[in-house]
């Protein structure tokens, strides 16, 4: 009887069938919904994006010595600020790999330009008078493109550079050789700014061993020191000033040595790991477990023949395999641009490093192999935390030691003698060494 009134009933029918079609969504359309978001894949954060909220941090660039080679340091017609790779003579150049539109689409924030003179011309000659022309030239850039560039020389100074979005510019010495084995002339060099020192290049100097000698026979006239007694003075003295101990291109042994001695964290300014590929420019699994108890960093290099590979899939090899060892509070980056021959592909030049940390993020190689991905706190710590930690503490190494005297004792003679350089006809003041 009531079936019979509904369908005599046509509107009293719509309202049920309206009532009951409204029903069926309210329990359908939430459950379908929820589905669909089930189905939907996460989406990733993209890995660039960290570059516009903290500082990427290169660790070594050999720009300085590129403008040496090419433009004898005459930097009146260089314009940096120009496409070099369309430049009649730069764009020939193989070490070209820098200029400020192509550092602006790499996001970087700041940048440690590299006073470098090789060991192999200058050492126990004009070592000294050569680094600084190129500390000179270094300043001198800066000077010229105030509106891209900042001189700083602190911690601090990155960040003030970076809320200002413009590339904050410090100064490292690569290279021991650049102080003659003079601690007064390692204090003047921090006057002038530079703010790291890599103790060795490819050459020994009388205090410290280069990391050559781990794939070389010495001369039987050569005794290896490791990192000598006065080499710990140094070591020493530049905990004192507060610059940072820069051990690429160090022996096993210097490595070793100085992680025993030093009060602060120090750094590889552009290194990789030796698991990976064994070059003796790459730093050993026992010497990143030591780093990490010495809140130390390692800045990844780029370099094909020290990464044992030449696609940016070889140099994130590297990436994980350190963060494996150290933990991710212990990586940064040092691309080692203009100061090397070849570049990976995918990381050609200085504007790359964004694909860098979207690869990261990602968690794929481009030859589709997978790993673990990096979060944005990693990456943020890659790309510059983790060095303004290390900057930090060197810093407070420093203010705990301002009332210590600068060490004056001489770099003894045996010293030479024992590095088998102790004829130096070049050293006017080689006797006062003797006493």
């Amino acid at each position: 009887m009531v079936f019979q009134t509904l369908l005599s009933n046509k509107k009293l029918l719509a309202a049920c069938a309206i009532a009951v079609v409204i029903t069926i969504c309210a329990i359908v359309v939430p459950i379908a919904v929820v589905n669909s978001y089930d189905d939907a894949p996460t989406k990733r954060f993209s890995g660039r994006d960290v570059l516009n909220q903290v500082p990427l941090i290169d660790g070594h660039n050999d720009l300085p010595f590129s403008i040496y080679q090419v433009e004898r340091n005459l930097i009146k017609n260089f314009n940096l600020d120009s496409n070099l790779k369309q430049h009649p003579v730069w764009s020939s150049v193989n070490t070209s790999h820098t200029d400020l539109p192509r550092i602006r689409e790499g996001k970087l924030g700041a940048q440690f330009w590299v006073a470098y003179v090789r060991c192999a011309d200058t050492q126990y000659k004009d070592a000294v008078a050569r680094t600084l022309e190129q500390i000179d030239v270094t300043k001198r850039i800066i000077r010229k493109y105030p509106n891209d560039l900042k001189y700083v020389h602190s911690a601090d100074g990155i960040m003030d550079a970076f809320r200002e979005k413009k590339l904050a510019s410090l100064i490292a010495v690569e290279g021991g050789h650049s102080i003659d084995s003079r601690l007064a002339i390692l204090r003047l060099y921090y006057e002038l700014g530079v703010r790291y020192m890599t103790l060795t290049h490819s050459c020994n100097t009388p205090w410290a061993d280069a990391s050559p000698v781990d794939d070389e026979q010495p001369e039987p006239s050569v005794q290896l020191n490791n990192l000598s007694t006065w080499g710990r003075n140094v070591v020493w003295e530049m905990n004192r000033l507060g610059m940072m101990i820069d051990i690429s291109h160090v022996s096993y042994g210097v490595m070793r040595d100085v992680l025993r001695y030093t009060q602060a964290p120090v750094i590889f300014s552009h290194s990789s790991a030796h698991s990976v590929y064994e070059h003796h420019r790459n730093v050993q699994d026992d010497i990143l477990r030591q780093l990490e108890t010495k809140h130390g960093i390692v800045m990844v290099n780029f370099y094909p023949l020290f990464v044992g590979g030449n696609t940016i899939d070889d140099v994130i090899k590297h990436l994980n395999h350190i963060r494996s060892i150290t933990g991710v509070d212990h990586i940064g980056l040092g691309g080692d641009y203009n100061g090397v021959p070849t570049t990976p592909e995918g990381l050609e030049d200085v504007s790359k490093y964004p694909d860098l940390f979207d690869m990261l993020a990602e968690g794929r190689l481009r030859s589709g192999e997978t790993f673990e991905p990096w979060t944005e706190d990693d990456l943020k710590k890659l790309a510059g935390l983790n060095l303004l930690r290390v900057f930090r503490e060197v810093e407070q190494v420093r203010d705990s030691l301002v009332d210590e005297e600068p060490f004056e004792d001489l770099i003894p003679y045996e010293e030479y003698e024992r590095a088998g350089v102790a004829v130096q006809p070049c050293m006017t003041d080689i006797d006062i060494h003797k006493n």
